[in-house]
């Protein structure tokens, strides 16, 4: 009789240390405070969003991160038939709804106005985003 060899899988990050937990921590705070930024810039640059101060900027990226984390896959997963027939251009409109949710629950130190300067603004908000992401929050805990 043969004996069969066991192979045994092991998942990377399996058992993390406090240091990785940290690192993560710093990550989402250092990504929230990125995404208020990348806020208070586009608002600087487009008139049609009005965001009251930088505090509220960094209230409003912690709401539009709680929304992408929480509403945005369901989202996704109704425009999925939308998004195939246009090729991925209808995708904006799902950061659209994010981006107007978060306007409805901020009240008046929040505001975007129009609709094609809000499809605008979910594109170079997202942009801008994935620059200033792979620029520094990806970067932490890195040696």
């Amino acid at each position: 009789m043969s004996k069969a060899k066991i192979y045994k899988i092991e998942r990377k990050n399996k058992n993390k240390n406090d240091n990785d937990i940290n690192i993560d921590l710093l990550q989402i705070i250092v990504g929230v405070i990125v995404y208020a930024l990348v806020l208070y810039i586009t608002q600087g640059i487009f008139e049609k969003l009005y965001i009251k101060n930088f505090m509220y900027s960094i209230i409003a990226a912690l709401i539009l991160s709680i929304l992408n984390y929480t509403v945005k896959p369901l989202l996704i997963y109704w425009t999925l038939p939308l998004n195939i027939l246009t090729y991925g251009i209808a995708y904006p409109i799902v950061n659209m709804i994010i981006l107007k949710l978060c306007d409805v629950l901020m009240g008046s130190a929040f505001e975007i106005s129009g609709i094609f300067s809000m499809f605008i603004i979910a594109i170079f908000i997202s942009v801008m985003r994935i620059i200033f992401d792979n620029i520094i929050t990806n970067n932490i805990g890195r040696r």
